[in-house]
């Protein structure tokens, strides 16, 4: 392609609305444009190199037996009903009624239609194991899209299914998965780890996410070095610090001016923060009908609320702060909270707190607190549950090691679905006894995008990206140096290449452009293309090109007589240091 031709300007500085390093270089490399909050068109770099990332996604699925089909975006309510989802799901769901009164929805992930076709086209025993795939655009009406193509409303997905006769079958594609989805990120040259995950809406018994360890992730993970323990916040498990011990003490009230906050609290009792009950205020929505319930959890002053483990346990669609109003009409006072005088609404208590005696909480009056707060003596709970987040610090449940603390985004994700559709949605299969038994599901993720803008979050410098050959638009760049009376003319020999090297296959971005030098080598760098080529009249003399590759900072000749073989070797040394990235990985 020459670049006079292209659609598409660079841009020199970094744009206003980018939010991460990787933004802002897919906005200047004109990779993408933003049409809306979470909405981007690829523009033709853009999507050169998303085919390629989705062709790397096709060949890892197809080596596993993996068949392609297409589902419909736009999916009948009536499906989602049946699986029970439509009424689990919140507003990332967007639905309408189509012209003849119909509920509908955008699909957010195909399970749903995934069973129609299993109890459609699934008769026997015979024909499991199966395995089928499609590469599909999906919308979540995301309420905080953010740094471009990491976190998107409307997004492409790879979506897979495996179909089995048991759980033993399950767990061998499970894991056929795992390694093919290290296939991918490492062919794509992005580092990855996997970290146990919450099954979240796709239900089931046991996730994982892939996670690129970058501080601008959303996710943290909790990790322990010295076992290898990796799981979400969201499902990390933990070992609790013990509760200071003691009889229980009768209640006292205490005046705390200006305690809003539990550390304030200790601090101005002197006390430790293990010996606080810290309650938070939530509202969850549930049910059929959207039905809105206040929420007391309890949880103790050295550890958080792990909202996800709260929602779980009490099936909530969607749950956010209090207002101050819903509060006080639960008969608790903002800042001086305790479960010491709710009056409606659920209260949910972390399981150390019955095993912690003596807490500090709220009195529910402002500027006061009440200490020695015992748990089954003082108040009760609707339940006693296990609703704390794991942190930096905390005892490793493996092995007792000390737990860490980063930042991921996730980039995978594989789910064991097990029966969890097929026995509501009714997709059986005949067994070798002629008994209808269900079909033991798994659920398999990748959005291409998102992996796009990690590799621009891993792979770049201060002059721009430096893209993976695997996955880069181009493989070569040539920059033309051209100007008036130059002789030998090294247009000339810039076209003639540019049309031998097409000749061979070797995808070309040609430079042909009538730019300062300064303005070529700037775009080239900013583009991340991995090898880039000048010809000048200067080494035309000589009879050479000069040739540097984006990763490294030395420049060398190559004969022009032989430049189409020399590229080619050149390519194909870059392609084995991906492909000997690609190695078998343990499954933890």
């Amino acid at each position: 392609m020459r670049m006079s031709q292209m659609f598409g300007m660079t841009l020199r500085d970094n744009p206003k609305e980018a939010q991460a390093n990787s933004h802002a270089l897919l906005l200047r490399a004109a990779f993408i444009r933003q049409l809306g909050a979470g909405l981007f068109t690829l523009m033709p770099f853009g999507k050169r190199s998303i085919d390629k990332i989705e062709n790397i996604i096709r060949e890892e699925m197809n080596a596993i037996k993996g068949q392609e089909i297409t589902m419909p975006v736009v999916n009948p309510a009536d499906i989602w009903k049946e699986s029970g989802r439509w009424y689990q799901v919140g507003s990332e769901m967007s639905r309408f009624v189509d012209r003849v009164g119909r509920d509908m929805c955008l699909a957010m992930t195909h399970e749903e239609v995934m069973t129609t076709l299993i109890r459609s086209d699934v008769r026997s025993y015979k024909q499991l194991p199966m395995m089928v795939y499609h590469i599909q655009t999906k919308w979540r009406d995301d309420p905080r899209p953010r740094a471009g193509l990491i976190r998107v409303r409307e997004f492409t997905m790879k979506d897979s299914y495996t179909l089995d006769r048991d759980e033993e079958g399950l767990d061998v594609q499970y894991r056929r998965h795992y390694q093919a989805y290290y296939n991918i990120f490492n062919r794509c040259s992005l580092p990855a780890i996997s970290v146990r995950s919450d099954v979240g809406m796709m239900g089931g018994k046991t996730a994982h996410e892939f996670m690129y360890l970058t501080p601008i992730g959303e996710d943290t993970l909790i990790l322990c070095e010295k076992c290898g323990y990796g799981g979400n916040r969201q499902v990390a498990d933990f070992i609790k610090p013990n509760a200071i011990p003691g009889d229980p003490l009768p209640m006292e009230k205490v005046e705390t001016p200006h305690c809003n906050t539990v550390a304030e609290l200790v601090k101005f009792l002197g006390m430790e923060l293990k010996q606080a009950a810290k309650a938070l205020m939530m509202t969850i929505v549930t049910g059929e009908d959207d039905e809105e319930q206040f929420v007391l959890a309890v949880v103790r002053g050295d550890m958080d609320l792990n909202e996800t483990k709260l929602a779980n346990l009490l099936k909530a669609k969607e749950m956010r702060p209090a207002t101050e109003d819903e509060i006080l009409d639960a008969g608790l006072v903002p800042g001086y909270a305790s479960p010491v005088g709710l009056k409606k609404g659920i209260c949910v208590v972390d399981d150390v707190i019955p095993n912690s005696p003596n807490l500090v909480g709220g009195a529910n009056e402002a500027g006061y607190h009440i200490k020695n707060l015992n748990y089954g003596r003082d108040y009760q709970a609707d339940h006693v549950a296990d609703i704390a987040a794991a942190a930096e610090g905390f005892g490793c449940i493996n092995c007792g090691g000390t737990l860490g603390a980063v930042r991921g985004v996730e980039i995978g994700n594989i789910f064991k679905l097990g029966t969890r559709y097929s026995e509501s949605m009714g997709a059986h299969y005949l067994d070798k006894d002629g008994k209808k038994q269900p079909v033991v599901m798994g659920s398999y993720g990748i959005g291409s995008g998102r992996l796009l803008a990690c590799v621009a979050e891993e792979h770049n410098d201060e002059r721009g990206m430096i893209l993976p050959i695997s996955i880069a638009p181009y493989q070569v760049q040539m920059v033309l140096l051209s100007g008036k009376k130059l002789n030998p003319d090294p247009a000339e020999a810039a076209d003639k290449l540019y049309e031998d090297l097409m000749a061979a296959g070797i995808e070309v971005l040609y430079d042909d452009r009538s730019e300062p030098a300064g303005i070529k080598f700037t775009d080239a760098d900013l583009l991340g293309t991995p090898i880039r080529v000048t010809v000048s009249a200067r080494n035309l003399k000589n009879g050479e090109l000069e040739v540097k590759r984006r990763d490294s900072d030395e420049a060398f000749m190559i004969p022009m007589d032989s430049a189409v073989e020399k590229l080619q070797e050149l390519i194909a040394q870059m392609f084995q240091e991906i492909r000997d990235k690609v190695v078998e990985v343990p499954f933890t």
